[in-house]
């Protein structure tokens, strides 16, 4: 049963030692039942937030939380354009474990809301490029995760293994993702510090007059790790307005080398959501949980061209062969199915639901989509997956349910309008070393940034006439 918020704001003098709490609320931000959160004004008018874990998993996360937070130091802070939650203390109520931090004024934007031009796209890149650039040795020194690209393929290998030995995902899109691992060019990337599960709902925004909604917090720390960033970016597939945007406001900030395989990753690591979905439903012996992902499993599998895995894997050269490739893929639509995941792991705001664009050219062929963790991650193209092709997931009501959590922290929604591209054969297109370039490719063909203030402006209008329908919310 959840506790009203007056309970949990009395442990916070607990937690948060000379805290005189003058008032309670419950935090207005939509939760994933897998906390009890309540804000606590104090007398000096400031709020915290203290979250208390539901049940084990829940727990395991916060502790993660408060250890990503304690290390971001004050200098990595600083390198940050955007505000990040500081850990105040921690306490329990009962037995369940509980956090306590600073409360992050702004609000949210669901990912389908975001609009294109500046402001919130163009923000959301930078701030996304930021966080890459941190130093490893933030991650380093406090003892968290590092993988570089040879682990992370291991790793994405041998979740592809331990998912088809439960013998419930489609043999399509088993051998599509061993592809996918077996493709040396998509594994050969700069590893960077990353949150591991970004989503739209993680970025606090408040309006400026002159450049629209701007990112002014980021939330959601506790994946922080050295890793690919790719899977910072597949969350994507849930603004097909905006995507393009923020692939270029990412590019053109980030400090990296440009890595043309970025989006196909995060197409691959948001379809592997649902695998681990299913792996982890089998180690906890529960089989409504393998049920529902290898329903969307299923899903996943009927929105794939029935020969795209042939013909796009049969491309072997440039750009110009990549056009040729596409043209011989039909053009139809996979029936619409509800595939969106109502559990705790799987919240229904990130997986995307790109319109389909027929003139897009292999360049913008790579996409991510986002999956399925709990918070589970696009930016260059290899030219095999187009992101405006990617189609998005739909959940049919005979499919939606209260499906309880697991250890993952993702949401989404989304529905199958067009057929996900292969994921192999990247060797073709790499090369770009131009962040120019890959701004580029992240634009339809035939589709051309604003070149005056009439755009400019009408882009604009556009943003504000999208920020009436959001709602403000503080949020944890």
């Amino acid at each position: 049963m959840a506790r009203s918020p007056f309970t949990l704001v009395a442990a916070v003098t607990a937690a948060v030692p000379g805290a005189e709490v003058t008032g309670a609320r419950a935090l207005t931000a939509d939760g994933d039942g897998r906390f009890d959160s309540a804000v606590a004004t104090l007398a000096d008018g400031s709020e915290l937030v203290i979250r208390v874990a539901a049940d084990d998993a829940a727990a395991i996360e916060l502790a993660e939380e408060a250890l990503a937070l304690r290390a971001l130091t004050a200098g990595a802070r600083e390198m940050l354009s955007f505000r990040v939650p500081i850990a105040m203390g921690e306490t329990r109520v009962g037995e369940a474990r509980a956090l306590v931090t600073d409360l992050m004024p702004g609000f949210q934007i669901e990912a389908s809301d975001i609009p294109a031009g500046r402001g919130a796209a163009h923000s959301i890149g930078e701030a996304i490029a930021a966080v890459h650039a941190l130093p490893p040795s933030v991650v380093r020194s406090a003892g968290l995760g590092v993988r570089d690209a040879a682990a992370v393929r291991t790793e994405t290998d041998q979740l592809v293994d331990r998912a088809s030995a439960t013998g419930r995902v489609p043999a399509r899109l088993s051998a599509r993702w061993r592809d996918a691992v077996a493709a040396d060019d998509l594994w050969r990337f700069e590893s960077a510090v990353t949150l591991g599960g970004i989503q739209a709902l993680s970025f606090l925004f408040e309006d400026d007059p002159q450049d629209g909604p701007q990112v002014v917090a980021v939330l959601g720390w506790r994946g922080l790790s050295v890793g690919d960033p790719a899977e910072d970016l597949g969350w994507l597939s849930g603004a097909p307005e905006a995507a393009s945007d923020v692939l270029s406001a990412y590019a053109a900030a980030s400090q990296r080398a440009a890595d043309d395989a970025l989006q196909v990753r995060a197409r691959l690591h948001a379809e592997l959501e649902f695998a681990r979905w299913l792996v982890h439903g089998d180690e906890l012996r529960r089989p409504d949980i393998v049920d529902d992902a290898a329903g969307l499993l299923e899903s996943l599998s009927a929105g794939l061209r029935s020969d795209d895995l042939r013909v796009v894997a049969s491309y072997t050269g440039g750009v110009d062969s990549a056009l040729d490739v596409l043209d011989r893929v039909p053009d139809t639509r996979a029936t619409d199915i509800d595939t969106s995941m109502q559990t705790d792991a799987y919240r229904p705001e990130d997986l995307w639901q790109d319109e389909p664009d027929e003139t897009a050219n292999v360049a913008d062929d790579a996409s991510s989509g986002e999956g399925a963790s709990e918070r589970a991650g696009d930016a260059s193209h290899t030219g095999l997956a187009d992101d405006d092709e990617t189609g998005s997931i739909d959940v049919s009501a005979d499919q939606q349910g209260d499906r309880r959590a697991g250890p993952v922290t993702g949401s989404g929604t989304a529905s199958w309008d067009e057929a996900t591209q292969d994921l192999t054969d990247v060797s073709g297109v790499r090369g770009s070393s131009h962040q120019s370039d890959a701004s580029a490719k992240t634009r339809p063909a035939g589709d051309t940034a604003p070149s005056d203030m009439d755009s400019a402006d009408e882009a604009q209008r556009a943003a504000r006439a999208a920020l009436q329908r959001w709602t403000r919310s503080d949020s944890e």
